[in-house]
C-alpha cells in the first residue's frame, strides 16, 4: 500500500496525516448525508450524480486518512489522487476505481460546461458505486482500524 502512496508524498501531491476518530466520523457523516440526498426525487439527474460522487469522494479522503495521507493543498488534480488512492488503500477493485474516475469527469461536464448531460441510468450507477465504496471503506475499517471508529 504504502510505496505507491509514498511516492506521491515524494513528489507532493500527498503530505503525511494523522487523523482522529472525531475527524473519520465527520468525514463518514458527510458520507451518509450525501448519500442520503442523492436520492431526494426531485432532484435534477446532474445533481443526483454530483451529490452522490460526493460521498465516494468523502469515503476516499476518509480511507486516505487512515491510511496517514491527504491530498495537498496545492494539488490541482486532488480529486483524481483520491479516488486512485482507493487502490491502495482499502484495495477497491480496479474497475469500481476506473468507473469513478469517468464519473469524475461526467460530474466535472454537468458542473462546469453543460445543465442536462447525465442521464437518469449514470445517476442511479454512481449512486451505486458510491455505495460500494462506503461499504468497503467501512468494512476496511471495521477489520483493521476499528480503533478510529465511534463507538
Amino acid at each position: 500500500m504504502s510505496t505507491t502512496l509514498d511516492v506521491w508524498v515524494s513528489s507532493g501531491s500527498l503530505q503525511r496525516h494523522t487523523t482522529s476518530p472525531q475527524e473519520v466520523a465527520d468525514l463518514l457523516s458527510i458520507v451518509e448525508r450525501d448519500l442520503a440526498a442523492s436520492q431526494t426525487p426531485d432532484l435534477s439527474d446532474d445533481w443526483k450524480l454530483t451529490i452522490a460522487y460526493n460521498a465516494a469522494l468523502q469515503a476516499a479522503k476518509a480511507a486516505l486518512a487512515v491510511a496517514g495521507y491527504r491530498v495537498s493543498s496545492s494539488e490541482k488534480g486532488h480529486h483524481f489522487r483520491l479516488v486512485e488512492s482507493l487502490r491502495y488503500t482499502v484495495e477497491a477493485p480496479a474497475r469500481d476505481v476506473d468507473l469513478l474516475q469517468r464519473m469524475k469527469k461526467k460530474r466535472h461536464v454537468s458542473d462546469y460546461e453543460v445543465a442536462g448531460a447525465v442521464s437518469e441510468c449514470e445517476a442511479k450507477e454512481m449512486l451505486e458505486l458510491a455505495g460500494r465504496i462506503r461499504g468497503l471503506v467501512v468494512r476496511w475499517l471495521q477489520e483493521h482500524h476499528s480503533h478510529l471508529l465511534a463507538k
